[in-house]
This record gives C-alpha cells, sequence and structure tokens, in this order.
C-alpha cells in the first residue's frame, strides 16, 4: 500500500524539479542580499562616486526574452564642447574665474574623458566574474585570479538542448544473432532509425556545487521483428549535484574573481580620482601661468610706456641743444630693447592662452573657441597658511586621502585573495556526484489476439474405412497492433517503475603538483613585492609632501622678499627721476633704475605665481584638491560640476572605509604567512 503512494509522489517530485528548478535556482542565485544596518552603511563605502552609466547587469530577459542575446547601445561622446563655454563668451572674450576654469576642464578635457571609460569598464569585468567561468575577471586587469584553481563553475544557469535524427541501414551477415531471421540467401539489410530529444538545465554555486535536471527522450524504429516495442520511445529524467569537497571547495575559493572584480572597480574608481586631481592641478597651473603671462604684458608695456617718455624728453633736449646726442641714443636703445621683452610677453602670453584653452575644451577649432580671448578674472594673492599642524600630520592626511596609496592597499587585498585561492588549489580534486532519476519505455507492440487448431482431412484405413482420427489444422494467428509512445514512456517515468540511483566520489591526485605550485608561489612571491610597492609609495608620497611643504614656505618667504625688493626699487626710480629732472643725474642712471624696477615687478609677479601654484601642489600631494575645489568624483564621470559638492564616500575629504582596508591588510599580512612557501 505504501509502495502505491511512495511511487507516485517521487515521481511528481521528479517532474516539479524539472520544471521548476531553474527559475528557482536562478532566484537563489541572484537573490539580493539583506540590506545592511544603517550605521555600517559609511564603513562599508569605498567607491568615490556612482557613475552615470551602470555596466554590472546584464539586460533582464523579461519581458524580452531576447535581450540578453542582444548587444546594449552605448552613446559615443561627444567631441562638441559643452554649451557652458559658448554661454561664458561675450563679444569674443572668455571672462573665467579659476573655478570656472577648473569646472570646465572636468566638463571638456580629453583626460577625462578617456578615463571616465575606466570604471565602466571594471563594471563589465564585475559582470563577467559574477557569470562565472574561467576568466571571470577580463585581461589586462590586476589579479585575473589564478588559473589552477579547477574545476570552474558557472553561476548563470544554463539550458542545454540536442536534437538529432540518425538514419542506417546496416548490412547483417548473421541474420539469427541480428533478429532479421533465419534461411535468407542474400545479404540482408537492418534498416535503423533514431530520433533523440534531450534537455539539461545546469547552474554551478558558491560553494562549489553544481545542480543539474535532465530530460532524455530518444525514439527509434528498426527492421528487426526481435524489438519488444518498435517503434519504441524512452524518456528519462535525472536529478543531481557534484559537490567539489578539496580543491574549489568553499564560498572563498569560487567568489575570488568577483570579488577580485569589485575591488578593481573600486581601483578604477581611485585612479579616476589620482586623473581629476591631476587635471585640476595641471588647470590651476595653466590658469595661473596665464594670469603671469598677461601681467608680465602689462608690466613690460608700463617699461615700453617710460622708456618712449624718457626718449622724447631726451630728443626735445637734443633739439634745444641741452643734451648730447649719446644720450638720446642710450635712451633709443632702451626703448628698442623694451618693445622686444614686450613682444616675447606678448607671444608667451598667447602660448599659456592655447595650453589653458586646451584644457578647457574638447575641441579647441570650435568656430567660437579657435580665435577666443581668454580673460582670467582671479589675481594671485597671498593665500593663507594651509599646511598641516606638523610634518607627520601631513604625512598621515595624504596616505589617509591619496588616491595611489589607497589603490595600492586594495591591490594588497587582491593579493590576499589570490593568495588563499592558490593556496586552495594546491589540494588534490574530490568530486562527490549523486543523482537520482525515473526511466521509461513505451511504443507500438504487436500482441496475439487468437491462435485455433481445428479437426483436418477424416483418415482412411487401407480398406478405403474412415477411422476415428483426423489431421489436424491451425488456422493463421490473428494479431493486432498496440499504440504506444512519449506519453507511456512518461507514465512509466513518473509512476517511478524503474529508479535509478547513482553515488560516486571520484579523486584526482596531481603527482608532483608542479602547476599548482608555482601559481601559489608566484602569488607569494606577488604579494611579498606588492608589499614592498606600498612602502616605496608611501616613501614617495612623503617625500611629495615634503618637497611640496618646503615650496609653499619658501615661496611665501620669497613673496614677502620680493614685494619689499619692489617697493624699494620703486621708490630709488622715483628718486634717480627727480634728480635727473634736476641735472643730478644721468639718463643711463635712469635706465639702470628703470629696469631694476621692472625685473623687480616681474620678479614679485613670479614668486606670486610661484606661491599659489606650489599650493596647489600641495593640496595635490595631501590629496586635499578635488575638496578644496569643491569637485566631486560623481560629477566628473558625468561631466556635470555642482558648486559646494561633496566627495561621495568620503568625510572631510577622507575616504570612508579605508580603515577597514588597512586593517585586513594587517589582520591577513602576517610574517608566517606561507614563509616556508616564500622562503623556498
Amino acid at each position: 500500500m505504501m509502495k502505491t503512494f511512495v511511487r507516485p509522489l517521487v515521481a511528481a517530485s521528479l517532474a516539479w524539479a524539472l520544471l521548476f528548478s531553474p527559475a528557482l535556482l536562478t532566484y537563489a542565485q541572484d537573490a539580493p542580499a539583506a540590506p545592511a544596518p544603517a550605521q555600517n552603511a559609511a564603513a562599508t563605502t569605498v567607491s568615490l562616486g556612482v557613475s552615470k552609466y551602470h555596466y554590472t547587469r546584464a539586460p533582464k530577459p523579461f519581458p524580452n526574452l531576447l535581450a540578453p542575446y542582444t548587444p546594449i547601445k552605448v552613446e559615443p561622446f561627444a567631441m562638441t564642447n559643452s554649451p557652458r563655454i559658448g554661454q561664458m563668451i561675450q563679444d569674443g572674450k572668455l571672462n573665467l574665474s579659476l573655478q570656472d576654469a577648473v569646472e570646465l576642464a572636468l566638463q571638456n578635457n580629453l583626460d577625462i574623458v578617456v578615463f571616465r571609460y575606466n570604471p565602466w569598464l571594471a563594471d563589465t569585468g564585475i559582470l563577467k566574474a559574477q557569470a562565472g567561468g574561467v576568466g571571470g575577471v577580463p585581461p589586462g586587469a590586476l589579479f585575473a585570479g589564478s588559473t589552477a584553481n579547477s574545476p570552474f563553475l558557472n553561476f548563470d544557469p544554463t539550458i542545454t538542448s540536442a536534437f538529432s535524427i540518425d538514419d542506417r541501414s546496416i548490412p547483417v551477415n548473421n541474420p539469427l544473432t541480428s533478429g532479421t531471421g533465419t534461411g535468407q540467401s542474400a545479404l540482408a539489410a537492418l534498416r535503423l532509425h533514431t530520433s533523440t530529444f534531450n534537455t539539461q538545465f545546469t547552474q554551478g554555486f558558491h560553494t562549489g556545487t553544481t545542480l543539474f535536471t535532465s530530460w532524455d527522450n530518444t525514439r527509434s524504429s528498426s527492421t528487426s521483428p526481435a524489438n519488444l516495442f518498435n517503434p519504441s520511445v524512452q524518456s528519462s529524467i535525472f536529478v543531481g549535484f557534484q559537490q567539489q569537497l578539496l580543491n574549489g571547495f568553499g564560498i572563498g575559493v569560487n567568489t575570488r574573481n568577483i570579488r577580485i572584480a569589485k575591488n578593481n572597480r573600486k581601483i578604477a574608481d581611485l585612479s579616476f580620482a589620482q586623473q581629476a586631481i591631476t587635471t585640476v592641478t595641471n588647470t590651476i597651473t595653466a590658469y595661473w601661468e596665464l594670469v603671469y603671462a598677461r601681467e608680465n604684458v602689462k608690466v613690460q608695456q608700463q617699461a615700453v610706456t617710460v622708456a618712449e617718455k624718457l626718449y622724447n624728453d631726451n630728443k626735445k633736449q637734443l633739439e634745444i641743444g641741452t643734451m648730447a646726442p649719446l644720450d638720446v641714443t642710450r635712451a633709443e636703445s632702451e626703448l628698442a630693447t623694451d618693445r622686444q621683452n614686450l613682444i616675447v610677453a606678448q607671444t608667451a602670453e598667447l602660448q599659456q592662452q592655447q595650453v589653458l584653452k586646451n584644457a578647457i575644451t574638447k575641441d579647441p577649432l570650435a568656430a567660437n573657441v579657435v580665435n577666443l580671448e581668454i580673460i582670467p578674472t582671479d589675481l594671485p594673492s597671498k593665500p593663507e597658511a594651509i599646511e598641516a599642524p606638523s610634518f607627520e600630520q601631513a604625512v598621515s592626511e595624504a596616505f589617509a586621502k591619496r588616491p595611489d596609496v589607497q589603490e595600492m592597499a586594495i591591490n594588497l587585498l587582491n593579493g590576499q585573495i589570490d593568495l588563499k585561492a592558490t593556496r586552495n588549489a594546491l589540494l588534490p580534486t574530490a568530486t562527490l556526484q549523486a543523482q537520482y532519476g525515473s526511466v521509461g519505455l513505451a511504443g507500438n507492440q504487436t500482441q496475439v489476439l487468437t491462435s485455433q487448431t481445428v479437426q483436418g482431412t477424416q483418415l482412411i484405413d487401407g480398406a478405403g474405412n474412415k477411422i476415428n482420427a483426423f489431421v489436424p489444422i491451425t488456422l493463421p494467428l490473428t494479431t493486432q497492433v498496440v499504440k504506444g509512445g512519449l506519453g507511456d514512456a512518461m507514465s512509466s517515468v513518473f509512476h517511478n517503475n524503474f529508479p535509478d540511483y547513482s553515488v560516486s566520489l571520484n579523486l584526482t591526485v596531481p603527482i608532483r603538483n608542479r602547476s599548482a605550485q608555482a601559481d601559489n608561489q608566484r602569488a607569494i612571491l606577488t604579494q611579498r613585492q606588492i608589499e614592498a610597492q606600498m612602502q616605496q609609495l608611501k616613501n614617495s608620497a612623503l617625500l611629495d609632501v615634503r618637497n611640496t611643504y618646503i615650496a609653499l614656505e619658501q615661496n611665501r618667504a620669497r613673496v614677502d622678499a620680493a614685494a619689499k625688493a619692489r617697493e624699494l626699487q620703486q621708490q630709488t626710480f622715483d628718486a634717480e627721476q627727480k634728480k635727473y629732472q634736476l641735472g643730478a643725474s644721468t639718463v643711463y642712471l635712469v635706465i639702470q633704475t628703470q629696469r631694476d624696477l621692472i625685473a623687480a615687478q616681474g620678479t614679485e609677479l613670479r614668486a606670486l605665481t610661484d606661491l599659489v601654484e606650489a599650493k596647489a601642489n600641495y593640496e595635490r600631494a595631501l590629496g586635499r584638491t578635488l575638496e578644496v575645489n569643491r569637485v566631486s568624483i560623481a560629477d566628473a564621470k558625468t561631466g556635470r560640476v555642482e558648486q559646494a559638492t561633496l566627495i561621495p564616500g568620503t568625510i572631510n575629504g577622507q575616504v570612508v572605509g579605508m580603515e577597514k582596508v588597512y586593517r585586513d591588510i594587517e589582520s591577513h599580512n602576517t610574517p608566517q604567512t606561507d614563509s616556508k612557501a616564500g622562503e623556498r
């Protein structure tokens, strides 16, 4: 009685697994994780921003089933300048503040345009890693994952269908054994026809498990009368799993490419942040160089004006006979020299204008830009002290904020992931496999309905008398063909008439294991190399902070000294002019003091420009550039800049979550980690 109910129940379970397991397994694999508590949200945030486009998700198959098999559309980047430039142009001139220059550079600078693709390319790496299989991380990415770990699991569900038709005519040498009959004098042929319709669903999971469900159907027919069913249909449903027990076991090993890809996405963010800092710093430098060039032109114009006045005054005195011709010649020579210096200054202004124009535009040859004159509206001024209270604090700030240091910290984490994966790959491969199924067979069957023997001719003895005996006569058999097919075979499957159980344990032990040893040793050596590079980078950052700090302090002192020197030189020149007007000085002395005044003015302007540029370099060395210039990485990625924005993922300019990264590094980076293998 119990057996009557158990078999239909098992068959129903098989059917349910076949029909619904693809959807359920997909849901179980891709179900979103529970949201983290609010108080821990900041601690897990490392990315500096959210890009305009998101490429970590593939097109959804619903409602459009063809979406996953159709390429997405990626718009080409616009080669035209941002509309803001045209809005700021008035009468062929662009009045530009320093903040405007920074914002236009982030919108139009081609370095930003190129680097903006890197986070999106890293998104595709995450998408590929989430699919599993070989090559979970794209080529060229840091720590693409060890190829020693086997087998690789596909985390995307896969449905495999196979349809085949096979029709054969086989020559028969022994009709008896082939079932074609006996007594044939000629070479006989056995005709076979086979059609298969198979479907299988498989999916791998992060634990090293692979689940599969298969539904196989085979229809066959032949000319042999020995078959019970002809044609026959055989159907089967199997459900099973495969679990890695040593090599390839565990979530940490099988998700290594996903975690590395996500870390590479963070590295792409940080690399983009570094490029944004570089672009902003270069734009600030180009802006102040243009300011210096324009102010230097004004100084040289002033020198030409003074020289022209002196030359004209001397000519008048020569005409009335109160001055020697040599003094007029000296004044004319000084005028020619000042005009030459003015031309050089004007040339430098045009060159710096083109440099800044290239920094803030995508197309410098646009009709409204090619002959555009840029007029900076900000003038360099002595900035307030921005130095950290101590050198140690400045270095600590640089280590916390500089994107290149943070990139190397994430590389250390990637190295730890790869190291654990290659350590697992040293183990033999042990695979536990189990499956359960049910098989059914049906088809057309020939059945005998009647078989009758009747009395035949009556026997007669030698005398011609009838005897009580007859010759029996067997009448021809009466048969019929009972139709059967897929429905009957599946009924047998669902009733579990022919169950199939299978359990196996396969163990593969590579002798010497040199390939896995090579991968593990390479991972250890690479990790040690990254640790050395990390210290090297910190030393470089320390030197950068020290040098920019010294340059900032020295330039601040230069500005004070140059301002005092220019003020004293102005007084000297004014006094020399008065003495010349009273006849107590010479033209040569006036020209000499004028040259000294121009040089002092140029020196003060150069010192002031160097000071504001040194300030920008000091902020770059400490990683403050984006924070100080009110720029967020999210804005830079989308090409839009908002005023007074904060950098996403940061607090007061410090990247949130990096302290967790450093703690993870310290916890994993212990001296005893694979020390023997490393020494070996």
